[in-house]
């Protein structure tokens, strides 16, 4: 999950960069500031989140989350008023 200025055009430059960084790392975008990426173990977790810090933008937050396989299974979404339906366990999770 990031927090990133994006009043100046460098600013604007530096967060669509580092998008696009994200993308290229196999990342999807679950909402404008959270993406998320699925990993098979905490090594491969702490090798993207070395990838991350070398290419942070000069100026705002960052954070990096680690969800087990039990905690993604326990997250529940709603659509409007609508309950969707729980997803299947993908293995260990990764948000930024």
């Amino acid at each position: 999950m990031f927090d990133l200025p994006v009043t100046t055009k460098k600013g604007q430059k530096e967060a669509t960069k580092f998008r696009t960084f994200l993308l290229d790392q196999g990342f999807e975008m679950a909402q404008f500031s959270v993406y998320q990426r699925f990993v098979g173990a905490k090594e491969r977790f702490e090798t993207y989140t070395k990838k991350v810090q070398e290419n942070l933008p000069t100026e705002g937050k960052v954070h990096i989350l680690m969800f087990t396989d039990k905690q993604y299974e326990n997250i529940i979404t709603f659509r409007g008023h609508k309950k969707n339906p729980r997803k299947k366990n993908p293995g260990q999770f990764e948000l930024f």
